[in-house]
């Protein structure tokens, strides 16, 4: 069972602005990183609750969960056959509640 993954805007931005900075220092450092996310954000549309939930939501009712790689933080939302990539921040910001 393959879940369809879709992106906020917001995460979409994140994302790319992440990756823009990171290849401004070193390419071979932003596509390693880049790889890297995408393959985890794939895994989960095999196995949605592999990750744990998002310590940050609050009134989580366990369909908001999150993983850190390469200190980037992934929060998404997990419902029926979709998951949505909600937010990309490195792990050395302050977390906003969402």
């Amino acid at each position: 069972m393959s879940l369809t993954i879709k992106w906020n805007l917001a995460a979409v931005k994140q994302f790319d602005k992440a990756i823009e900075y990171i290849a401004s220092i070193s390419v071979q450092n932003a596509q390693k990183v880049e790889t890297g996310l995408i393959n985890a954000i794939q895994k989960i549309a095999q196995q949605p609750e592999f990750y744990p939930r998002d310590k940050y939501k609050l009134n989580n009712d366990g369909s908001f969960r999150a993983f850190e790689l390469h200190r980037y933080r992934i929060s998404y939302r997990y419902i029926k056959k979709e998951i949505r990539i909600l937010r990309v921040r490195h792990t050395s910001m302050n977390p906003l509640p969402y």
